[in-house]
Formats: C-alpha cells, sequence, structure tokens
C-alpha cells in the first residue's frame, strides 16, 4: 500500500512539473508564421497634398488623396512629417498601406461626430452594429502598417467623453439585439445614440504591424483587433485616461505577437475578447487563439485580462515577461459569467512582477453575479508560474467557479504576494494545485517548545 502511495505521489509530482512548464516551443511556432506585412514601394508625403501641419487646417482631404494614390499605386508608404494634423474624419485604410508617423508628428482627430458619418460595420463590447466609424478603420485589408514615433491623438476627452453617462439605453438595445438575433444590417447607431468609436480597428484583416507610435486620448478602446489575424504588436507607448480606454482589445483574433509596450491606461491594458452572448456563440468556430504577450510593461486598471464578452472561447494565450510600473487593480484578471457560454482555456502566464494590486490573480466564472445560469462557461487548464506581487490590497488569489461547471485544472507554482489583506478565496473548484505559493512572510522551520510558554 505505502509503495502504491509512494507511486502516485511521484507521478502527481512528474505530472505538475510536466504541465507547469511553459510551452516555449508553441510560442516560437506561433510568432515564426505571423506574417509581417510587405509594402510596395511607392511613397507620397501628405504634405505634398495639401496638408498642413499647423493644428487648425483640417488634412483630412490630403490623407484621403493619399490613401486614393497608395490604392492605384497597389499600395505604398503614406509619410506624415513633423506637425500637428488636423482631420476632420477617420482615415480609411486599403490594403498594402503603411501610414508613417515621424518622429515630430502628431495626427489629431476631430471630436466632431458627425466627421465619423456615414456609419461603419463595427462591434460593441461583443455585439455587431453600425456605429460612427473607428478613427482609423481597416476593413477587409490585407498587409496594413502604422509606425513611426509620432502621435495618434482622439481628442477623446471633449465631446465624446460625455458620450459615457448617456450610453446606457444604447448599450442595453445593443445587447438585445444580440440576444433576439436581429439581422445586423439593421442594428444601426450613429447620430441620435452614443456608442463611442474606437480609436483604432482592424476588422476582417490580415498581416498587421503597428508599432512605435504613442496613443493618447482615445474616444473608447484604443487598439480593436477584430476577426483579424497574423498580427504584430511592438513598442507602444499609451497615455489614455478616458472612460474605457482599454489598450489593446484581441477579439475573434488569431496569432498575435503584443510585445515590448508601455500601458499606461484608465482601463485594461490587453483585454482579450471572442464576442458576447447568443452572438458569440453562434461564432464558436473563431475563437481567439494563439496570442502572445511578452516584455510589457503595465500601468492602469487590469494588466492582462480574459473576457468578459468570450463566447465564442479563448485559447492558447502565453504571457510572459511583464512587469507593472504603478498601482493595478488586478494583474491577472480571467472573468466570465453563467450568460457567456464558451471557455477559457490553455493559459499560460510566467515570470510575472506585480508591484501593488488590489487582486493578484482572480479567476471568476460568476462575473458581477450575473448571468441566468443557462450559459456557464467551462474555464479550465490555467498555469501560472513565477509571478511575485509586493502588495495585495485585498486578495492575493481568488479562483471563483460556477456551481454547475466549476473551473478545473488550475496549478499554481512559485508564486509569492508579500503583503495581502486576504490570502486566498478557492470557490466551485477541482483540481487546483499548489507548489511553492507564499503569502505573506515565508515560514522557517517551526520554533521549538520553550520553558517560560504558560498554560
Amino acid at each position: 500500500m505505502k509503495c502504491k502511495l509512494l507511486i502516485f505521489l511521484l507521478l502527481s509530482l512528474n505530472c505538475l512539473a510536466q504541465k507547469s512548464n511553459f510551452p516555449s516551443g508553441t510560442v516560437d511556432s506561433i510568432v515564426k508564421r505571423i506574417q509581417l506585412p510587405q509594402i510596395p514601394s511607392f511613397k507620397i508625403e501628405v504634405t505634398r497634398l495639401g496638408a498642413k501641419g499647423d493644428s487648425i487646417s483640417d488634412a483630412k482631404p490630403a490623407f484621403d488623396k493619399a490613401m486614393a494614390l497608395c490604392k492605384k499605386n497597389n499600395g505604398g508608404t503614406i509619410i506624415v512629417s513633423k506637425g500637428v494634423y488636423r482631420l476632420n474624419g477617420p482615415i480609411h485604410f486599403v490594403s498594402n498601406v503603411k501610414l508613417l508617423i515621424e518622429k515630430g508628428a502628431k495626427i489629431r482627430f476631430s471630436e466632431n461626430p458627425k466627421h465619423y458619418l456615414p456609419m461603419v460595420l463595427t462591434n460593441w463590447e461583443g455585439t455587431m452594429i453600425y456605429n460612427y466609424s473607428p478613427l482609423i478603420y481597416a476593413y477587409g485589408c490585407t498587409n496594413i502598417v502604422i509606425t513611426g514615433e509620432g502621435t495618434i491623438d482622439g481628442e477623446g476627452s471633449k465631446v465624446w467623453n460625455s458620450y459615457k453617462a448617456k450610453e446606457g439605453v444604447d448599450k442595453k438595445l445593443s445587447r438585445e439585439m444580440n440576444h433576439s438575433n436581429m439581422p445586423v444590417k439593421d442594428r444601426k447607431f450613429g447620430t441620435g445614440h452614443f456608442l463611442r468609436p474606437q480609436l483604432i480597428q482592424f476588422f476582417n484583416c490580415k498581416n498587421i504591424l503597428v508599432e512605435n507610435v504613442k496613443i493618447e486620448d482615445s474616444p473608447f478602446w484604443c487598439l480593436h483587433l477584430l476577426k483579424s489575424e497574423s498580427i504584430t504588436v511592438r513598442g507602444l507607448k499609451y497615455k489614455a485616461f478616458n472612460a474605457n480606454n482599454d489598450g489593446i482589445d484581441p477579439e475573434y483574433a488569431k496569432d498575435v505577437l503584443i510585445e515590448n509596450i508601455d500601458f499606461d491606461n484608465a482601463d485594461d491594458n490587453i483585454a482579450i475578447k471572442a464576442g458576447r452572448d447568443d452572438e458569440g456563440r453562434a461564432n464558436s468556430e473563431t475563437p481567439s487563439e494563439n496570442i502572445v504577450i511578452r516584455n510589457c510593461n503595465f500601468k492602469g486598471l487590469h494588466g492582462v485580462v480574459i473576457g468578459s464578452e468570450m463566447s465564442a472561447g479563448v485559447k492558447n494565450i502565453f504571457i510572459d515577461n511583464c512587469k507593472t510600473s504603478g498601482f493595478l487593480k488586478r494583474g491577472i484578471y480571467l472573468k466570465t459569467n453563467a450568460d457567456r457560454g464558451g471557455f477559457i482555456k490553455n493559459i499560460y502566464a510566467r515570470n510575472i512582477q506585480l508591484d501593488e494590486v488590489e487582486d493578484c490573480i482572480y479567476i471568476t466564472a460568476n462575473y458581477m453575479g450575473e448571468g441566468s445560469g443557462g450559459f456557464p462557461s467551462d474555464v479550465s487548464d490555467i498555469f501560472l508560474s513565477n509571478i511575485t506581487c509586493t502588495k495585495a490590497r485585498e486578495t492575493a488569489i481568488i479562483i471563483q467557479g460556477y456551481p454547475q461547471k466549476k473551473v478545473r485544472n488550475v496549478y499554481l507554482d512559485t508564486i509569492e504576494v508579500k503583503s495581502a489583506k486576504n490570502g486566498m478565496t478557492i470557490l466551485n473548484s477541482e483540481n487546483v494545485t499548489m507548489n511553492d505559493v507564499i503569502i505573506g512572510q515565508k515560514a522557517t522551520v517551526p520554533t521549538s517548545a520553550s520553558n517560560s510558554i504558560k498554560h
């Protein structure tokens, strides 16, 4: 009997060691197959087409002409030199185009909502709708680049920010449209409605590169990667403090590399999504998958979030070598509820350094206590290793499954939270395995008995 028990323990420890290993080979294969865009040699400077970097004149006609010339030449590079270029309306990409925003250049978008009409097909918090155009928008494009050391300014803190307090009715309406399966062509918002547009959205695109630019003052989400694949995002710097200023939102996205980003956002730094409720479940063939996040500096609300709109499923997420440079509400945050359905699985995070947080690791299948109970999500196979945190104002580790569908197969290896108000809460979960998990001061050998102790 003792021999059998010893064999079982050895096999269990070996299984944990194997499962805790970060799958570097898988990461390498994902990164290798991501293709960087190929851009033709044609180049055009917007100043040659009448753009003035004086922060007053409307440069949109020049940008539109530049995009049209690129289309005529089967692609090319649009050069934005030093200056502040006001655009009274969006930039709509065509394929095979690089937008080069040079050092000292700033694209500043108008804050007038009328400038972002006519409406385009887009997505708002997991539901497909027609709405104001994102400020930079690409639909069905291949080989697109935004690069340079300049700035993209969404002017979101003025008129757009006032829409936040007015959006409730439209938010509810969009979700009713989702749940009733209303035809997308009839889901029209825009004038008279208050759903803010994204700063940058790539929709049904392939071979995307966004690098080195500064992003600030977005009306809503900053960079939305929607139903797109083969994406590289690197070297960005954020200064985005408006409501819902998520940094990067991959949604129904595949084969994505996010690296070397300096986040400073009023909301999630990275939020991985995959549609909402009925509509998301109907798109289960396009989960968000194969996303690599590495060498990033987090600052803002949350570091890496999965959900809560994730009804088509999220899998194969790899987070490596990231740290914070300020307070975060939560470091690693997985959230869903019993209306979402779908799944979250094969999530790996290692080498994460957190400073002060509210909660260090938070995994919940009962987000906000919402949900009818009809569509609980399947949350499983989560591997977290070598994570340190200086202080958790509330709880170090939280795992909350749903009573009818427990969170399964969570592996915590070498986790240290040096100070926490509360240690750990684990509910409705099974097969949670821990090794070298320290909350508070690390215990040493037990002290010896003393004759001075009184009973």
